[in-house]
C-alpha cells in the first residue's frame, strides 16, 4: 500500500474552535507525497491505456465521474483523490479565514455600536449595572428645566448617538410576570389622594406601534381607580399586539377594545376606534368615571392625575376640545364625497375627494372643525352613544375627509347637549383648548418658540430644551414625542410628573 493510500484511509480532521463566534472550522491535514517506486507491468499499462480511452469517450458524453470509473487503476485513483482533497483543504482553509474575519468584524461592530448607543431608561440593557453607558451623562432634569446650557448640551450629544429603545418582544417578556413587572415599574407605589379617588377618569388610547412608548404613557397617567381602554390597529405587528394583551392582563382597570378597526389615515375608522373604546368604557359599570380623555401613541401628559382632576372639577361638566368655524378650504372635506384609495406614498391608503357633492348634514347641523382629541364629560358621551342625531351625523360623516376633526367639534355645539358650547361662542383654537399642545412649524416664532427637536408633517417632535415651555404653557397633554428623537425630554417629563405626584400627595 502506497503512502498516499495510507494517508487517505487514515484521513483525519483538526477542529479549530472560534469561541467568540461559536464557529467550528474543519481543516484537512496535508497529504503525504506519493510514492513512485513501483513500476506497473505491461499488462497493467495496456489496461490503463484502454481505460483512459474509454474514460475519454464517457467523459465527452457526460456519463461518468473521475472518482468512480470502474477500470481506473488504484494508484491513478489515489492521485485524483489526493488532488481533490488538496483542493478541499484549500477551500476549508479559506472558508475558515473568511468566517474568522467576519466574526472579528462583528465583534468590532458590536463594540463600536455599544459605545455609540444610548439605551433609554428604564429599559436599558444594563440599566441597573454600574457599566451602564448612560451613566456617563448623569442627566439633571432640574438643570434641563432651567435651560442650563451644559445639561441641554448633553441632550444634544445623546441625540447624535444611536438611540436604542425597548423592542416590542422585550416588553412581552417583561409583562409575562405581572407581579414582578408592576413592582419593577413602581405601579404599586403610585400615590393617590382621596380627592382623586372621588373623581375617576377614563382613557381611550388608540395606538398601533412602539409598545414601550404606549407603556410610558399608560404609567404617566396611571391611577388604580381610573379606567383605561386600549384600541390597537388590526394592522399592528404580532409582537405589538402581544405586548398590549400582556399589559392588559396585568391590570384589572385596563382592557382592550372589544371591537377593533383597521385604521386608515383621515378615515372614518380612526373615529370608530375611539367610539369603540367609549362604548366599552360606558359598559364597565364598576367605574363611574367623570371625564374621558383620548390619547395616541405620540402624546404625553403635562399634568399629574391630581392636578388634572382639580382642573377638570372646575369645568363643572363642560367639555374641553377645539371647535372653530371652518375655512372654505376645510369645507371641501365634507362638501364632497371621499373614497378610500391606494396612494404611492407614506399613508398608502387615504380618502380621496371625488366630484360627487354631499347632501347637507342631517338635522340642520351647523358644521365646526377641531381636532381628533378631546376631554368629554360622561353625560356628553352618553348623549353621543344614545342620540339619533349623533348616529345620523356619524353615518353622514362616513365618506368625509378626517371626520374625527369635525365630529366632536360639531356635536358639542348642538343646542342642549351636555357641556354645550354655544354656536355663537368664539372659536376654541388649539391654543385655547387645553387638550393638546402642538407646535406647527409655520407658526413657530410668532405664536410659540421654535422647535428644538425635529418636524414630522409640519408638527414639531419636541426636544429637551422645550421642557420648561411645555410644563408652564398651561395645557394638559402635548403632541408629538418620540424617544428616538429625544429620550431626555421624556425621561425628564416622567421625573417632573413624579415630583408633582409627591407634592400633590402632601397637600
Amino acid at each position: 500500500m502506497s503512502q498516499c493510500q495510507q494517508w487517505v484511509e487514515n484521513l483525519t480532521f483538526a477542529h479549530v474552535s472560534v469561541t467568540a463566534c461559536s464557529v467550528c472550522v474543519c481543516v484537512c491535514l496535508p497529504p503525504l507525497p506519493l510514492s513512485h517506486s513501483a513500476t506497473p507491468p505491461l499488462q497493467a499499462i495496456e489496461r490503463q491505456r484502454s481505460g483512459e480511452r474509454e474514460r475519454e469517450r464517457e467523459r465527452q458524453t457526460g456519463l461518468m465521474t473521475v472518482l468512480n470509473f470502474p477500470n481506473q487503476v488504484p494508484s491513478q485513483i489515489m492521485k485524483i483523490r489526493c488532488a481533490l482533497f488538496h483542493k478541499l483543504r484549500q477551500r476549508c482553509f479559506l472558508l475558515s479565514l473568511a468566517l474568522l474575519l467576519l466574526c472579528l468584524l462583528k465583534l468590532f461592530y458590536v463594540k463600536v455600536t455599544l459605545r455609540n448607543s444610548f439605551y433609554i431608561e428604564p429599559y436599558g440593557l444594563t440599566d441597573r449595572s454600574s457599566q451602564n453607558p448612560n451613566h456617563q451623562y448623569n442627566i439633571n432634569c432640574t438643570a434641563i428645566y432651567q435651560l442650563d446650557p451644559v445639561e441641554v448640551g448633553k441632550s444634544l450629544e445623546i441625540r447624535r448617538k444611536v438611540i436604542v429603545d425597548l423592542e416590542d418582544d422585550r416588553l412581552v417578556s417583561l409583562t409575562s410576570d405581572c407581579q414582578r413587572y408592576i413592582e419593577t415599574r413602581g405601579y404599586d407605589v403610585i400615590p393617590v389622594s382621596e380627592e382623586e379617588r372621588g373623581f375617576p377618569l377614563a382613557y381611550s388610547l388608540v395606538v398601533h406601534k412602539n409598545a414601550a412608548m404606549v407603556e410610558r404613557i399608560f404609567r404617566a397617567t396611571y391611577a388604580s381607580h381610573n379606567l383605561y381602554c386600549i384600541h390597537y390597529d388590526q394592522k399592528s405587528s404580532q409582537s405589538f399586539i402581544a405586548a398590549m394583551r400582556n399589559l392588559a392582563h396585568c391590570f384589572p382597570n385596563l382592557f382592550l377594545a372589544s371591537k377593533l378597526e383597521s385604521v386608515q389615515y383621515a378615515h372614518i375608522t380612526r373615529l370608530n376606534a375611539d367610539l369603540n373604546c367609549l362604548n366599552d368604557l360606558l359598559e364597565r359599570s364598576e367605574v363611574k368615571w367623570k371625564y374621558v380623555i383620548n390619547l395616541c401613541g405620540q402624546d404625553f401628559p403635562l399634568r399629574s392625575n391630581g392636578e388634572l382632576v382639580s382642573e377638570l372639577q372646575a369645568l363643572n361638566g363642560a367639555n374641553m376640545l377645539e371647535t372653530s368655524r371652518p375655512s372654505e378650504l376645510k369645507k371641501q372635506r365634507f362638501r364632497f364625497q371621499h373614497q378610500l384609495k391606494d396612494v404611492p406614498y407614506e399613508y398608502r391608503r387615504i380618502p380621496v375627494r371625488t366630484t360627487q357633492a354631499k347632501a347637507p348634514p342631517p338635522h340642520d347641523i351647523e358644521m365646526f372643525i377641531g381636532s381628533a382629541y378631546f376631554v368629554l364629560s360622561r353625560d356628553f358621551v352618553l348623549f353621543v352613544e344614545t342620540s339619533r342625531v349623533a348616529r345620523d351625523f356619524l353615518e353622514w360623516s362616513a365618506d368625509t375627509y378626517s371626520p374625527d376633526e369635525h365630529f366632536w367639534a360639531t356635536l358639542t355645539r348642538i343646542p342642549g347637549v351636555p357641556g354645550e358650547i354655544s354656536r355663537s361662542a368664539p372659536d376654541v383654537t388649539d391654543l385655547k383648548s387645553k387638550t393638546r399642545l402642538v407646535k406647527w412649524n409655520y407658526l413657530e416664532g410668532s405664536l410659540y418658540p421654535p422647535c428644538t427637536g425635529t418636524h414630522m408633517r409640519s408638527v414639531c417632535i419636541y426636544g429637551a430644551a422645550e421642557l420648561r415651555w411645555l410644563l408652564n404653557y398651561g395645557h394638559w397633554f402635548a403632541n408629538k414625542f418620540d424617544p428616538k428623537v429625544d429620550p431626555v425630554l421624556i425621561k425628564c417629563l416622567e421625573e417632573k410628573l413624579e415630583e408633582k405626584r409627591r407634592q400633590w400627595e402632601k397637600k
